[in-house]
């Protein structure tokens, strides 16, 4: 089963991505074949500033490494250095209503929080369509909100096979559903753009300065606190297993202790969890000739798919002639 995420490299990764996509991405490898991009096409749409999408791509490069990404199983690149999800974009724009497009929540969100609207904005989800197609991915693990970009990938898919016969597959979505939506620190989904996250890879200080920012009710300590719904529960508990979330949960009934005190124990918990990623980030960041080496070879097996589907695409298009 061939399993396709992306990522963009558009600010640190948070755990809201390794949760939504990431772990489920790297897990994946020992049973499917894996493709897995820096989405740097899709970053532009909100990122104007060249040198620093650069310096981001590597960041993100060197953080999907230290996470898990084996380029020995998998096929791991950048968006831009395979050029016909370009080509396949503009071919599926042409199979691709407005109104589809004028329905996608996404865009009507980030709009609403005030992320400028335009055209690459609003066209997203025929380039995330394109990523899609191009390498005939059959699984694509996402979070809740990232649900309709799939829905729409395969409405454009089934509007193409319907003129031209099976040339794409038709993809399927997958959400864990115990962690797919992550929560930022205000309660809000996780997200870059709402500014709501929590590094994985960050000094011990800022993270434990950004957990203490944690949005929670003002209970006085004594008294028991509600856990559903808290934010730093629903935080700490996507590094727990049941033991741990009842322990946890037990504190939250007694009473006696107070939201920093679970603010402080959330920080420890993420901390351990990501050490080991920290020391093998470590080496790739002395390493990014290395790094560079393994996004090339990525990008020439990813070519070789994608050159598949679009000698397929331009023959019954016509564009090969």
């Amino acid at each position: 089963m061939r399993v396709l995420t992306g990522i963009q490299p558009s600010g640190d990764l948070h755990i809201g991505n390794y949760f939504g996509s990431i772990k489920a991405m790297i897990e994946s490898q020992n049973d499917h074949e894996v493709f897995a991009f820096i989405a740097n096409y899709h970053a532009m749409s909100s990122l104007s500033d060249g040198e620093r999408l650069s310096k981001l791509t590597m960041q993100a490069a060197t953080d999907f490494l230290a996470l898990g990404m084996d380029p020995q199983k998998s096929t791991f690149w950048v968006q831009s250095d395979v050029k016909e999800v370009l080509e396949l974009y503009w071919v599926l724009s042409g199979f691709t209503p407005m109104g589809l497009l004028e329905r996608a929540h996404s865009y009507k969100d980030k709009v609403a929080k005030g992320i400028a609207s335009n055209h690459s904005l609003f066209s997203y989800p025929v380039l995330m369509a394109a990523d899609i197609l191009l390498f005939g991915s059959e699984v694509i693990p996402v979070g809740k909100d990232q649900i309709q970009h799939v829905e729409i990938a395969r409405d454009i898919a089934v509007k193409f096979n319907n003129q031209y016969g099976d040339i794409f597959v038709l993809p399927e979505f997958r959400v864990d559903e115990n962690v797919a939506t992550v929560p930022g620190i205000d309660g809000q989904k996780m997200s870059k753009s709402y500014g709501n996250t929590i590094p994985i890879f960050s000094e011990e200080k800022i993270q434990s300065k950004i957990i203490k920012k944690i949005v929670t009710e003002a209970v006085p300590m004594e008294e028991p606190k509600e856990y559903e719904g808290c934010n730093v529960y629903n935080i700490a508990k996507l590094f727990l297993d049941y033991e741990e979330c009842a322990a946890l949960q037990d504190r939250y009934k007694r009473g006696g202790e107070g939201h920093g005190h679970f603010k402080l124990y959330t920080h420890d918990v993420i901390w351990e969890y990501f050490r080991p990623y920290r020391e093998r980030r470590e080496y790739f960041e002395t390493h990014q000739d290395e790094v560079r080496e393994i996004l090339n070879l990525g990008a020439a097996k990813a070519s070789a798919a994608a050159s598949e589907t679009m000698e397929k695409v331009r023959s019954v298009t016509g564009i090969r002639y």
